[in-house]
């Protein structure tokens, strides 16, 4: 064999040899960035795993220690009020006694009177203790969540893996207590639904427009493209989120009615609120929720709401 066939020959296996060690390379990359992405999503599935589990053991541990100290109270209160019916009882008793004796005899009139200011004076003493307990149990129960702590609801599911944006237009008023919490907890199971079902990196815009007299609330999220997102699909791609045109007509028709929509709905009717929800094909989750006439429904009359 010549020198140049030789050559030749060298040069041809040199470059195979070159296609081989780069085709190598490139599929041990390749299989490198599948196990690391496949060892992330196990990660953040075991984290918020984790985090559920912790989260309800709290929650249980709290419920089951209020459960067993409202329990207690109550049973306290029971008997309090089954003296104080007894005591009513006799006072009621001598009450009549007294209005048929005061014709006859005054003397006895007088003697019953004595005994009704005495009944009436413990059964007094008993219902304070009464009222006493029950603001204890107020008192001891954690405060209840208003709109201003929507910040710290916010907070805690941007770092639970929501994007969460905020906007607010119009005139706030100020509202009572109980359309505050109605309101907070509506916020919050979207915002809940809205993790559960499109996972973190799902985007949850807020808004509340507030009217002359009412306010409107809604929540849109983008967790169906978030899912695609997470699965490095294109969420643009209408076949990578899996929506047909039989979606649409499906979303204009069908209206979501699990147990927490029946629960929203049932805390926006207490205050005259009309509550609609639908999925949005394509895109995500969409929810609603007009007050039209919260100032009346609330009992507030023209007092801005203090947003500091």
């Amino acid at each position: 064999m010549d020198l140049p066939a030789i050559e030749a020959w060298v040069s041809a296996n040199a470059m195979m040899l070159t296609v081989v060690l780069g085709a190598s390379t490139l599929l041990l990359l390749v299989l490198g960035v599948v196990l690391l992405v496949a060892w992330l999503r196990a990660r953040g599935r075991a984290r918020r795993t984790a985090f559920d589990r912790a989260a309800a053991a709290r929650q249980r541990i709290d419920l089951e220690l209020g459960l067993a100290e409202q329990t207690g109270r109550l049973r306290i209160i029971r008997e309090l009020h089954e003296v104080s019916v007894h005591a009513l009882s006799v006072i009621v008793s001598q009450a009549d006694g007294a209005r048929y004796a005061a014709t006859a005899d005054p003397s006895a009139a007088a003697r019953a009177a004595t005994v009704i200011a005495e009944s009436a004076r413990t059964t007094l003493g008993d219902l304070r203790r009464v009222m006493g307990l029950a603001r204890e149990g107020e008192a001891s129960a954690a405060p209840q969540p208003r709109l201003k702590s929507t910040r710290e609801l916010f907070a805690v599911m941007r770092e639970s893996g929501l994007e969460v944006a905020f906007e607010e237009s119009g005139e706030p008023f100020d509202l009572q207590q109980g359309a505050e919490l109605a309101i907070y907890r509506i916020l919050q199971e979207a915002l809940a639904n809205a993790l559960s079902y499109g996972g973190p990196g799902t985007e949850a815009r807020v808004s509340f427009t507030w009217g002359a007299e009412g306010l409107h609330v809604k929540v849109d999220d983008d967790g169906i493209r978030a899912s695609a997102r997470r699965e490095g699909l294109d969420p643009n791609d209408s076949g990578a989120v899996g929506y047909t045109i039989d979606d649409d007509l499906k979303a204009l028709t069908d209206e979501p009615s699990g147990r927490g929509i029946r629960e929203m709905r049932a805390r926006a009717e207490l205050y005259g609120g009309i509550l609609t929800a639908s999925t949005v094909p394509g895109v995500g989750f969409s929810l609603s929720v007009v007050f039209p006439a919260l100032r009346f429904h609330n009992g507030v009359h023209g007092v801005k709401l203090d947003r500091s």
